[in-house]
């Protein structure tokens, strides 16, 4: 018996080790958790209760990114790290938001006030993960900051950091302007023509 115990122990550890120490009741459940099982857990100390289903293990080493792990758990792995949060989380800048923004499907229904949501459809290619959390590329990063800030001096240091850090190039930014509005496209070009090289 405490051998199983302690497999089941092992699974949640490599399972919450992809995600900052978090994990969900869900995913609890199908490694083999019963709900009397996590109540067990969360009143004895095991497992610390961050949210409605979501856990962590109480131990876990803390970083600077946790707090975006527990929002895609939120989601249900639903949405994105994105626009200022993505920013942020990628080093680009002087962003620093006050909510977690995250790109969600269309059709998403939850909601928090401590998110701001930007729902459209985000291509696989435009993904990927940070610190366990699912996150913008820096060219998708700079392209909803560009989108979404009129500051241009804010959009101007995003660019450049990404550009110097040689995470993407300007020509890469260039090529990818016409997938946002007039408005942006010409914010856009204008910020990406003092961006250094």
């Amino acid at each position: 018996m405490s051998g199983d115990r302690r497999a089941l122990r092992q699974a949640l550890y490599r399972l919450a080790a992809g995600q900052a120490g978090f994990f969900t009741a869900a995913q609890a459940l199908d490694l083999g958790y019963s709900y009397q099982a996590q109540k067990y857990h969360v009143d004895h100390g095991n497992w610390a209760r961050v949210d409605r289903g979501i856990f962590r293990i109480p131990e876990w080493p803390s970083s600077v990114n946790d707090s975006l792990v527990r929002w895609v758990l939120w989601s249900k792995h639903r949405a994105v790290v994105s626009h200022d949060s993505a920013a942020a989380a990628h080093g680009l800048g002087v962003l620093n938001p006050a909510k977690v923004h995250l790109t969600v499907p269309p059709g998403f229904r939850m909601d928090d006030p401590a998110v701001v949501l930007h729902r459209r459809p985000l291509p696989d290619a435009d993904t990927t993960v940070v610190d366990g959390a699912a996150i913008t590329t820096v060219v998708r990063t700079v392209l909803d900051v560009i989108e979404s800030q009129f500051d241009e001096e804010l959009i101007a240091g995003v660019a450049d950091d990404a550009v110097v850090t040689g995470a993407v190039s300007v020509r890469q930014l260039e090529r990818r302007l016409d997938e946002l509005d007039d408005a942006a496209q010409a914010r856009g070009a204008r910020v990406l023509a003092r961006v250094t090289a």
